[in-house]
């Protein structure tokens, strides 16, 4: 998936003349807690609900505010892993997505992009989550995959981020179509990777599903 087939079209951009006012009740109405402000094609920033409460001026326009993620924006082809990367590294639950010429196009929420994650055939399809931690210089997919795939099994999606315990270590993310992992977790250790997670999806425990989807979505392992 990419940014430009993610694109919220409910939500409207506010120009910068637009008063706060204005931009409370189309909150209320899109129900949502931020909206973009564009001033002649640009983007301006995004203006939150609780910044226009603090400054208790109903009257002053928008783009007086002190305005959030002036840099929260991505191009249409972005991936929607940088799109989830853009409104972490910007603090806000909206990504502005630009076309060629740097114009606003549109705007992606997170809630949507996770939705849309969680629609993936990597979410649906039954399996297992794996998170393995190793130092940089031993990261190798390809030699991880030859691994697991020696047990009959296949890596539907992964994920890698620093560990958040140790930065000179990666933990990777594994979603991998078996239910039953003992022997893939026995390759693996055997061959030196420390396994720290198994989130094992079990028919008679629909719980685990739940857990397991809840995981790959919000990606915080």
């Amino acid at each position: 998936m990419i940014a430009e087939d993610l694109i919220n079209h409910m939500i409207p951009p506010l120009k910068g003349t637009d008063d706060a006012h204005k931009a409370i009740v189309w909150m209320e109405e899109f129900r949502c807690n931020y909206l973009p402000v564009v001033e002649e094609g640009k983007l301006l920033g995004f203006i939150s609900e609780e910044i226009i409460l603090e400054t208790n001026d109903i009257d002053r326009e928008v783009k007086n505010f002190n305005l959030l993620g002036e840099k929260s924006f991505v191009q249409k082809g972005t991936h929607f892993y940088d799109i989830l990367k853009v409104a972490a590294e910007n603090k806000v639950q909206m990504v502005a997505v630009l076309d060629e010429e740097n114009n606003y196009f549109g705007v992606i929420t997170v809630q949507d992009t996770m939705a849309s994650f969680a629609q993936t055939a990597a979410v649906q399809m039954p399996g297992s989550v794996l998170v393995l931690s190793m130092n940089h210089i031993d990261y190798s997919l390809a030699t991880i995959s030859r691994l697991i795939e020696e047990n009959n099994a296949k890596i539907l999606s992964s994920l890698v981020k620093e560990d958040p315990l140790d930065n000179s270590r990666l933990r990777l993310v594994l979603k991998i179509n078996q239910t039953d992992l003992s022997r893939t977790v026995a390759t693996l250790e055997r061959f030196g990777y420390r396994v720290i997670g198994r989130y094992q999806e079990l028919q008679q425990e629909p719980a685990n599903k739940e857990r397991i989807d809840m995981l790959l979505r919000y990606l915080d392992i």
